[in-house]
């Protein structure tokens, strides 16, 4: 009986300590208020960037529309990179100000899982929802790919910073994107395809400002090749 006891006393706290970790936050890999510049940032096309003064001190502004980058496949032409960080699972913060004038396909774009111009993920932030906006899609060696399980009618951009914020789990697949409200998923996506990759900001084809960006993850410092595939 007292055997018993403590079995289920010692399997009690096993579940504890396992609850805990699990609900640990991944630690910060990169963080990002462009106070200093953005020198870690490649730019698809450096004409369409630049860090520029603001009430609330300096941001990163994509201002220009038009791209003079041609990507292999149907996809975004206005991103920003950061530089030398990838991550497996991570948890991406920042603020997002669409600068863009009103209209049906307004967005702001976030990329992730990227490994090259052929091979990566990204979430559209679209006004209005249809099967080419407003979805999370995925780039794999063919023009993107709506992979949403679930989304909204549409972002309701206005003028003023939101809060945008991107959850991935690798090993089950799943990915959650959060606008505004932080604790109900905006969209949702399940795949597996790409383990790893830089994440990025932009546009698809419109304009957008970036600040107080904020990376956690798992840092992958050198993947093997074709390890993300």
């Amino acid at each position: 009986m007292i055997r018993a006891s403590l079995i289920a006393f010692l399997l009690a706290l096993l579940v504890r300590a396992t609850a805990t970790l699990a609900a640990d936050p991944l630690p910060v890999v990169y963080s990002e208020d462009f106070e200093k510049g953005a020198d870690n940032w490649q730019p698809f096309d450096p004409g369409q960037w630049k860090v520029k003064k603001t009430e609330q001190g300096q941001v990163y502004s994509q201002f220009e529309k038009k791209s003079k980058y041609q990507p292999p496949f149907r996809s975004p032409t206005n991103i920003s990179l950061l530089k030398d960080v990838a991550v497996s699972d991570f948890e991406l913060k920042t603020k997002v100000h669409s600068t863009h004038e009103d209209y049906a396909h307004r967005d702001a774009c976030l990329v992730f899982g990227y490994q090259d111009a052929s091979h990566y993920y990204y979430v559209h932030l679209g006004k209005a929802t249809d099967d080419n906006a407003n979805q999370i899609f995925i780039v794999n060696d063919a023009p993107r790919k709506k992979i949403s399980l679930t989304t909204t009618t549409g972002t309701n951009w206005q003028e003023r910073w939101h809060d945008v914020k991107i959850k991935r789990n690798v090993e089950e697949g799943t990915i959650e994107v959060f606008f505004d409200d932080m604790e109900k998923p905006v969209m949702t996506a399940k795949d597996k395809t790409f383990a790893w990759g830089q994440i990025g900001v932009g546009t698809f084809d419109d304009t957008a400002d970036y600040d107080n960006l904020e990376l956690r993850g798992v840092k992958v410092s050198k993947p093997a090749s074709g390890a993300g595939k």
